[in-house]
């Protein structure tokens, strides 16, 4: 399976700079996978499409200012640093640019010295192994001298933080925002509730491996960075239930399908748990645990694009972003919505 075959033109003004005012007014987009259907609708008309005893995954996962901007202790040179993972001890991996000035041994300084790092090794994907050293608590001084990391291709400036968080963000972790859940609201899911919809959630620390991109061309080569994820027993026991009753588990997102796939047996049974997931999701894959996917629009030839193509058929897939497109869309982290179903 070839890289270029999941390529598509976008027009840039498509891709989405910045998050509409109310989250759940954003487009949707509906895909009905065994017929090909599609049906234009606004993102809280989701309740309509979700029944009684079917079940929703969210991933609550909170993104960090991850994104740190330094100096190198020994010329003074601006240096980037973007969080991806902890390992122990104050040691991170991160990506840093420019790379070539992040050689072993490299000593960095942030703000006023509050925080500062040294480069340990490099890792098999190009990023760093990094030691931080600082006073009181590492999350108060990323509070203070970090950034959201959003993605490279919003070019403008966010102006408020927690409009690149879930409304349901709990447990720091992530690199990038699991953006499928931002047109979610509190009084939506409530409405979801009161229609007897069950509401789990898990944990999936977006890292590299979400948005890493794919140089080989042979799409099976690819590697997934592994991400770590947490499901409770609360979480696991409700999605068996919607199994056993036979009703539907419907992911938020392309972490939390990675999630349910990974922990899900062939049943469709999941355990909870914790550990890393590598999982690389692409036609030809057999879903054993989700029935329902909400997701993005996203980019060319991503790992992203090819487990929705896996999860509905790349022709369909293909066809319904045709339409998105023809139809004006927003596209990537704060653009519309995709229901497939």
């Amino acid at each position: 399976m070839k890289l270029e075959e999941f390529d598509f033109d976008l027009p840039e003004e498509l891709i989405a700079q910045e998050p509409i005012e109310n989250r759940s007014k954003s487009r949707l987009l509906v895909l009905n996978k065994s017929t090909g259907e599609i049906e234009h609708k606004i993102f809280e008309d989701v309740i309509d499409y979700l029944q009684k005893g079917d079940c929703l995954v969210l991933n609550n996962t909170k993104v960090i200012p991850a994104r740190l901007i330094g100096r190198r202790q020994r010329t003074g040179g601006r240096i980037e640093v973007v969080l991806l993972k902890p390992i122990e001890n104050d040691v991170w991996e991160a990506l840093v640019k420019p790379g070539s000035k992040a050689r072993k041994g490299e000593e960095i300084v942030f703000g006023n010295g509050q925080l500062t790092a040294k480069v340990l090794d490099n890792t098999d994907y190009g990023g760093r192994l990094m030691q931080f050293f600082y006073e009181g608590s590492f999350e108060e001084i990323l509070d203070k001298l970090g950034q959201m990391p959003t993605p490279p291709y919003i070019k403008k400036k966010l102006e408020d933080k927690d409009r690149y968080q879930t409304v349901y963000a709990q447990i720091p972790g992530s690199a990038a925002a699991p953006t499928a859940g931002l047109h979610f609201t509190e009084e939506l899911l409530n409405k979801l509730r009161a229609k007897g919809v069950s509401i789990v959630f898990i944990t999936l620390h977006v890292g590299l491996g979400t948005f890493r991109p794919v140089k080989v061309e042979n799409v099976e080569e690819h590697k997934m960075h592994s991400e770590y994820y947490e499901v409770s027993p609360e979480a696991a026991e409700t999605i068996c239930r919607t199994k056993e009753t036979g009703k539907r588990v419907i992911a938020v997102g392309t972490t939390s399908t990675r999630t349910l796939e990974t922990i899900g047996d062939e049943n469709g049974m999941v355990k909870p748990g914790n550990g890393w997931s590598d999982i690389f999701i692409y036609p030809g894959y057999k879903f054993k645990v989700v029935d329902a996917l909400i997701t993005n629009f996203h980019l060319p030839k991503s790992t992203l694009i090819m487990l929705v193509s896996a999860f509905a058929g790349k022709e369909k897939v293909f066809k319904a972003y045709e339409e998105a497109i023809r139809e004006k869309y927003r596209f990537f982290s704060f653009g519309d919505a995709m229901l497939i179903i």
